[in-house]
């Protein structure tokens, strides 16, 4: 017999600093393919850390600011090789919703209150890992996601409508009060910055559709800023950007008075969250295609330590990106060096670049933006849960008109609770199925009835259960039991091999079934319980209240032993010979027997 291969310990030095796991990969071939993937990866996510600081209400070189500094930090503490980290469509949207109704967009006092959200974030987020809380994130449905990421979209959509069309609507307008300006204000409409942001949107998703490895976005901002030149844009209206200042991220620090930590607290909760869930499902997402597992909890870790250290260089929140992240194992990335070349080929080019932004006009910015909010939308996946779960598609509507109508936090909040309540549900109610013997198979071994029509026993009832009896399933499992003696009550046989955990409110309910049963002159019994269980119940002396002798390792021995216990005169005026002792029982009038066959090894 071969022994077991011992189990490898991770050294101290490798859990502190997990890139040493993967630093030992580094060759030429693959310094080579890192340093072209985040070549790729800078000139993508230029455009968009710009639109993304837009979004979340910030001046557009802190969504720069945000790409540089903490997808280093998250490459380096992370455990996927692939996923950049930095500013997203997510996580800017609930920046937006949590701070506007704090201080106004842009200022000093909420640029200084992004810091401090970002900053709570990264520590709920570090103090998850450190925690192993990477598991929960596994209990949010999907639906959660989609559903906010639709409803972020629609909403992000809108508030760009204003650069797109040039019509006024005032910063932190809701979602039906922009809808309202937009509606009573079309006579107002700048049909030279609908004209760029419409061009602009027209060759981003012609650039997609025909070079998706191109910088679309990039070249799309390019051909608006020239579109806006052609028709003389500024002597029309058409704002401009404005010219970014050229200089690394500045040093910065949170606000750590008490009172602001209270008041954005609940916020921070929702970013940390919607970050890891974010985080983590690109990361799952990518390792279908790269084969790499991926630990929960360092990339909690990874996640917390950028947005804190973020924080102190004028970043804002940050999460994975799912766009930066498939490009970059597209582009042949190996590891996370990509990330952190990336990151630096970027600071290279807001230096030398950051004058040029001067000429971009906003409404250029606003149909890149529509760009970006349309692809938010999953059609493909809404369309498949509407379709095919009633649960899920509560979930997902909820979740959905949360976002478009409440608070960003409580949309997100609404839908992780939904999600466990119908997770508790479905495990609070394990299926419990009644079975009898099958006269078509030779074995006669044990069928549902439900599907089968066939007939049960009078005098037993046969049922599985499947699912883990536990206290919040142990109500559930008493009521059905009791309402089985609806019409006549009588034996009870469980078959327990689909019982997988037991706790003591359940074994509590098998014991007090025994105790109801034995009043009523019957018996519970037990079969084909697993060894998890079996120990359970002996080593709390539960085994000892239903009956040592009521426990039975198949379901023949349990029913043979059953059979003698039933009631004589009943069995006598009985017209179904279910098992083997049926036929030796005198019957009370002649009847055609079509089940002679024993009810063998079940």
């Amino acid at each position: 017999m071969n022994k077991a291969a011992p189990v490898r310990q991770i050294p101290l030095r490798m859990k502190l600093f997990p890139f040493l796991y993967w630093w030992k990969r580094i060759d030429g071939k693959s310094l080579l393919a890192d340093l072209f993937a985040g070549l790729t990866g800078a000139f993508i996510v230029l455009p968009q850390g710009v639109s993304f600081a837009m979004i979340a209400g910030l001046p557009p070189e802190y969504g720069l600011y945000t790409a540089i500094i903490p997808p280093v930090i998250a490459a380096l503490f992370g455990s996927s090789l692939h996923l950049v980290s930095g500013p997203t469509t997510a996580i800017s949207i609930i920046i937006f919703s949590t701070l506007s109704p704090l201080a106004e967009p842009g200022t000093a006092d909420y640029i200084r209150l992004a810091f401090t959200v970002t900053f709570l974030a990264g520590l709920f987020q570090f103090a998850f890992g450190l925690a192993r809380l990477g598991t929960l994130i596994n209990f949010v449905s999907h639906s959660v996601i989609v559903g906010f990421t639709a409803g972020a979209a629609c909403l992000i959509a809108t508030s760009q409508l204003k650069h797109a069309l040039g019509i006024p609507i005032p910063s932190g307008s809701s979602f039906l009060t922009s809808w309202g300006i937009i509606f009573s204000s079309f006579g107002q409409i700048n049909f030279y910055e609908m004209a760029v942001a419409l061009l602009t949107l027209i060759c981003a998703v012609i650039l997609k559709i025909f070079r998706p490895r191109w910088p679309g976005l990039l070249m799309a901002l390019v051909i608006g800023s020239l579109v806006s030149i052609a028709l003389d844009g500024g002597a029309h209206g058409v704002r401009l950007l404005g010219k970014l200042p050229a200089r690394l991220p500045p040093l910065s620090a949170p606000d750590f008075t008490l009172d602001t930590l209270r008041l954005l607290a609940p916020g921070a909760l929702a970013v940390s969250l919607l970050g890891l869930i974010e985080a983590l499902s690109i990361a799952r997402s990518i390792t279908v295609l790269s084969n790499q597992h991926i630990n929960g909890n360092q990339e909690f870790i990874g996640q917390g330590l950028s947005n804190i250290a973020g924080s102190f260089f004028s970043g804002y929140a940050s999460s994975g990106s799912f766009t930066r992240s498939g490009v970059n194992y597209d582009s042949g990335a190996v590891t996370p060096l990509a990330s952190i070349f990336s990151a630096v080929f970027l600071a290279i080019i807001v230096v030398l670049v950051a004058p040029l932004t001067a000429w971009l006009p906003l409404s250029a910015m606003g149909g890149l933006i529509l760009f970006v909010a349309f692809k938010l939308i999953d059609a493909r996946h809404i369309h498949e849960i509407l379709k095919s779960s009633k649960s899920d598609s509560l979930v997902l509507l909820a979740t959905f008109c949360g976002t478009l109508f409440f608070e960003i936090e409580f949309a997100i909040y609404t839908g992780v609770l939904l999600s466990l309540a119908i997770y508790l549900t479905r495990t609070s109610h394990p299926h419990i199925t009644v079975m009898v013997p099958n006269p078509a198979d030779p074995q006669r071994h044990l069928t549902e009835a439900e599907t089968t029509g066939l007939s049960e026993c009078p005098q037993l009832k046969i049922i599985r259960v499947n699912g883990s009896l536990f206290f919040g399933a142990a109500n559930h499992v008493a009521e059905v039991m009791e309402k089985i003696d609806e019409n006549a009550p009588g034996h009870l046989l469980i078959i327990g091999y689909g019982i997988n955990f037991i706790d003591v409110s359940g074994a509590m309910v098998l014991t007090q079934e025994a105790h109801r049963r034995r009043k009523m002159k019957k018996g519970l019994y037990l079969c084909r319980i697993n060894h998890y269980v079996d120990h359970f119940l002996k080593q709390g002396d539960f085994m000892a209240e239903i009956g040592t002798d009521h426990i039975f390792p198949t379901g023949y021995a349990a029913i043979s032993k059953i059979f003698t216990k039933f009631d004589t005169e009943t069995c006598r005026s009985c017209r179904e010979l279910i098992f083997e002792g049926c036929r030796n029982i005198p019957k009370e009038t002649q009847i055609k027997s079509t089940s002679t066959e024993s009810s063998r090894d079940i």
